[in-house]
């Protein structure tokens, strides 16, 4: 039995922007009875509580749970209400290259779409996000829009040209993250190990983006027993896995 797993949160614990249904809820409930568990994403802290602990009900086993948002650079654990241990946030000339690289990029790709839902460009202080049809586009939409990340693999190319100082990820089901150089999933497993004092070697990873290039993939490649899921679905049959071992 491994000692902290660690999951990804849209496409894996629940649909992407979407809230954890009731059967993951009771699911994760049961799992941080019996294992420390950790989640890891791209997303910003307002993300994780509407997604993640919004449908997670409150007790002693949140001191178990630990959350890692904008790909680890920012940390936060539970002490009678969730505390901020860091945060590693861009400085404000760095985020105007990001975002001007971005908006160049994706004009030169030539996917612009007809559509947008929210604001396309999201500054997270620690992480520059986007989202190609914005972020409150609906899931049906966005899953249609990139699902085999043709279109953010080319997006992704121009824009490394254009920021090689830059960690560039693709996330979600249509946005690309941006964060500093080195900062990515494994850049958060090793702040798990050094905070939490466990080993690589006695972590399990769950995601729906292990493929080089995917934004979980960096895990991978951190030395972490990695499993890939399709979905949220898949997801819950790997936690019943684990809680009947």
């Amino acid at each position: 039995m491994k000692k902290l797993i660690v999951f990804d949160l849209d496409g894996t614990l629940a649909e992407s922007k979407s809230s954890l249904d009731a059967e993951m809820a009771a699911l994760l409930t049961a799992l941080l009875g019996i294992a420390r568990v950790a989640v890891i994403s791209g997303g910003n802290w307002p993300q994780f509580q509407n997604q993640l602990l919004s449908n997670l009900p409150l007790g002693e086993r949140l001191k178990d749970l630990y959350l890692l948002p904008t790909c680890g650079t920012k940390f936060y654990e539970f002490d009678a209400g969730w505390k901020l241990l860091y945060s590693e946030d861009f400085t404000a000339e760095e985020k105007v290259k990001i975002v001007s690289s971005l908006e160049k990029a994706i004009e030169l790709a030539g996917f612009k779409p007809e559509r947008l839902w929210g604001e396309a460009i999201e500054d997270r202080g620690s992480q520059i996000t986007f989202s190609a049809l914005g972020q409150q586009a609906p899931l049906q939409e966005k899953k249609k829009w990139d699902p085999d990340f043709a279109r953010r693999k080319k997006i992704k190319a121009i824009l490394d040209s254009y920021i090689p100082e830059f960690s560039v990820r693709m996330g979600g089901a249509t946005s690309i993250d941006v964060t500093k150089p080195g900062i990515d999933k494994a850049y958060g497993i090793r702040k798990l190990r050094d905070i939490l004092g466990i080993g690589i070697p006695e972590m399990l990873f769950i995601g729906d983006a292990l493929f080089p290039g995917g934004n979980d993939y960096p895990a991978k490649e951190a030395g972490v027993l990695s499993i890939q899921v399709r979905d949220p679905h898949e997801c819950k049959r790997v936690i019943e896995a684990i809680l009947a071992c």
